[in-house]
């Protein structure tokens, strides 16, 4: 293949797959709450958006059998670009809930499989010095994108509120500019990635086309396999359950920051909220996870189970703290959610190295695969009935009652059973 210096394509590769996320899971509630949705109901219908990621393991094969990693790389990046400018298109107009939430569906499916095929394209186009080299970098420019969407973007539409005074105008532009970007690196990705010799689609290295029976019979198997495995209903239990307050602080949160006093929110501007959520509190995440990384890998997953739980957990109650006071001032505000997202972005260190651990053995990969579809399940549960628990009882016991429903994470952490040297260095 032709050789190309990684630093060219990996940050722009993983900025595409982090942008999107951000948009769909985290932007999108933002914007459906300036254009006058209930909270009940962006709750409802943005959590459906996490199905994709839910279920990407259902398409994952054709991925490998069909076309090349490369190809649908591009294709995908292309696609969501233009979902972006058919969400920006349909906001001025009459039916703007039905077109952009159809336009976010696309942009959520061809997202999931742009993440099949990026990760797998990354294994392809590099050696594994190279892979191991570059794990940080990826896992920074994600983060970057994550920041970008939920920080610069939402700083951009707020201040074209205050220079348009029209909020679907002004959220239709900022849409408009994420379509070009993304665009612009389907197209440069068109151009600057390698093109690895390994990256073929499987009916060009067999003789026969494999049949649709063929497909699903090694499908099947690999399904089978995963819920044979040992410890498969605590796994499951502890999949679904561990992440479930955050799976409804994430709905929330963005809502309270920009609901005004009176209805019991802190009432931010959107420039405010791109700087709470969007730059400090992924700063406290990442600042959390490369910590947690560093305890996980010192003394071992068994051994700082406890301690991350309770970092995903107990800093929840700043929420409660700032429902009930209030504060103006945005300092306690950045000091509260850049503490809860530092301990979230330590505790969710456990659960991602529990996945690796679980997956463990034959069709580690597969199995990993399906265990990021029952991740994403875990948050769009939760999600879909956070709106109407917050509309029903108002923010002050909402965040009560999930503070309270972190004994959940307690218990299933109790009954999960870890080597004790998993995760640690070894000699």
């Amino acid at each position: 293949m032709k050789q190309r210096n990684p630093w060219t394509w990996i940050p722009t590769l993983y900025f595409a797959e982090g942008l999107p996320n951000a948009i769909v899971t985290l932007v999108a509630v933002l914007m459906y709450k300036r254009l006058g949705m209930s909270n009940t109901e962006i709750a409802f219908y943005t959590s459906w958006l996490y199905l994709p990621w839910v279920i990407k393991a259902l398409w994952s094969p054709f991925v490998d059998i069909l076309k090349t990693k490369r190809w649908w790389v591009v294709t995908m990046q292309l696609l969501i670009g233009a979902a972006l400018g058919g969400v920006a298109f349909t906001i001025p107009g009459s039916y703007w809930i039905q077109g952009s939430l159809f336009c976010f569906w696309i942009m959520a499916f061809s997202s999931a499989t742009h993440d099949i095929a990026a990760d797998g394209f990354y294994m392809l186009g590099l050696d594994d010095h190279q892979q191991s080299f570059f794990s940080g970098i990826r896992s920074t420019f994600f983060r970057l994108a994550m920041m970008f969407g939920q920080g610069v973007l939402v700083m951009i539409a707020g201040n074209l509120e205050v220079v348009t005074r029209n909020i679907r105008y002004s959220w239709s532009l900022t849409f408009y500019l994420a379509a070009g970007i993304m665009i612009a690196i389907g197209l440069f990705h068109g151009f600057i990635l390698p093109r690895p010799k390994e990256d073929k689609a499987a009916v060009a290295d067999t003789a026969e086309v494999p049949t649709f029976k063929t497909v699903m019979s090694g499908f099947a198997e690999t399904f089978v396999s995963f819920f044979k495995k040992d410890g498969i209903v605590v796994a499951l239990l502890f999949i679904f359950f561990y992440r479930a307050p955050e799976g409804m602080l994430t709905k929330i949160v963005p809502l309270f920051l920009n609901d005004p006093m009176h209805k019991g929110g802190l009432g931010l501007s959107p420039q405010d909220i791109g700087l709470v959520s969007g730059t400090v509190g992924l700063v406290g995440l990442t600042v959390g996870g490369i910590l947690g990384g560093i305890i996980a890998s010192r003394w071992g997953l068994k051994k700082t189970l406890w301690p991350m739980v309770c970092a995903i957990t107990i800093p929840d109650l700043v929420y409660v703290y700032l429902a009930y006071v209030q504060p103006e001032s945005l300092l306690p505000i950045n000091i509260c959610v850049f503490f809860e997202q530092f301990g979230y972005g330590i505790g969710f260190t456990a659960y991602m190295l529990y996945l690796i651990y679980f997956c463990q053995g034959e069709h580690k990969t597969s199995h990993y695969a399906i265990c990021t579809g029952f991740m994403a399940l875990s948050l769009m549960l939760p999600g879909m009935i956070a709106g109407w628990m917050e509309d029903m009882m108002g923010y002050g016991p909402f965040f009560i009652v999930v503070t309270l429903l972190c004994v959940v994470t307690f218990v299933v952490s109790a009954l999960v059973k870890i080597d004790p040297e998993f995760g640690k260095k070894k000699e």
